[in-house]
């Protein structure tokens, strides 16, 4: 009874942390998405009901956000998964270079996403002046160039889809090199002795025992990917609506700060749909993981 008192003491901290950090504001946020025509001036409003709700659903430009989110969550989270998984593979193959690669591919990570986002912008936006890089690559092999930054959707929807992929996959790297290292090395002699091929040793060995990290990554990507909002800003500015390539997280900011701002109730909505996709895409994964991960 006395060490259940300490551990609980122990834990105080963090669960007022959580407290007043979370569970407030995320009750706070509640309220305010049922409370209709909420005036920020006044801090009034005339009703409590589910209109902020049926507004939001039937907004066009948050339909387009959440379009845009879900696309780049289902393009993004499997392939910088499995490209991540493939590269670390390649890593732990290579171990006298190893830690020379594993530095290179985390570069990424440890630079500044606008900064990058810049970079994409500059290889891949058409002007006057000059095609972009990517233009002139296309156009050595024969095609005709694409302007991927005020061009067409499946353009643009490509572009935000790389830059995201390459900000994301050298964490994932690093997890799952880290994942292949742990792997005890007895159970590959042991499968190298009984003549096991190389496919079967990863799909019986090395897949079951980093499938842990694996489904790590896969839920912290999609909860990373459906909070997206800095990558598409990095590419096409602050207007993403008008150009299309607005997220959910950025309809929220919009409703709150944008040139359409002021409407906290409408924003409040919004982020309660945005929680209620997230828990149970999230549940859904750690439902699936519990019956794949072997620990």
């Amino acid at each position: 009874m006395k060490q259940q008192r300490k551990a609980w003491l122990y834990l105080l901290p963090a669960l007022l942390f959580l407290a007043a950090f979370m569970v407030y504001p995320l009750i706070d946020v509640f309220i305010y998405s049922v409370e209709e025509g909420y005036n920020f001036a006044s801090q009034t409003y005339f009703g409590v009901g589910l209109y902020n709700y049926s507004y939001v659903l039937h907004d066009p430009y948050f339909l387009q956000a959440v379009k845009n989110t879900f696309l780049l969550v289902i393009i993004t989270v499997p392939l910088s998964t499995g490209l991540a998984l493939v590269i670390s593979l390649a890593l732990s193959s290579i171990r006298p270079l190893r830690d020379l690669f594993q530095t290179i591919y985390f570069l990424p990570y440890v630079t500044n996403t606008l900064a990058v986002g810049l970079v994409f912008m500059i290889l891949f936006q058409k002007t006057e002046y000059t095609d972009g890089l990517i233009n002139l690559m296309i156009q050595w092999f024969g095609g005709s160039s694409v302007d991927f930054i005020e061009g067409p959707y499946w353009a643009k929807m490509f572009v935000l889809c790389f830059y995201t992929i390459w900000v994301v996959m050298p964490f994932k790297i690093l997890i799952l090199t880290s994942a292949l290292a742990s792997v005890n090395q007895d159970y590959y002699k042991a499968a190298r002795v009984d003549g096991t091929s190389k496919g079967r040793i990863f799909l019986r060995i090395t897949l079951p025992m980093i499938s842990p990290m694996v489904f790590y990554l896969i839920v912290t990507g999609f909860i990373g990917a459906f909070k997206a909002y800095s990558d598409a800003v990095a590419l096409f500015g602050t207007d993403l609506n008008a150009a299309g390539m607005n997220t959910i997280v950025g309809y929220v900011y919009d409703m709150l700060y944008g040139d359409s701002g002021g409407f906290p109730s409408y924003a409040s909505a919004a982020a309660i749909i945005l929680f209620a996709i997230v828990l149970t895409i999230t549940c859904i994964n750690l439902l699936v993981s519990k019956k794949h991960v072997h620990y």
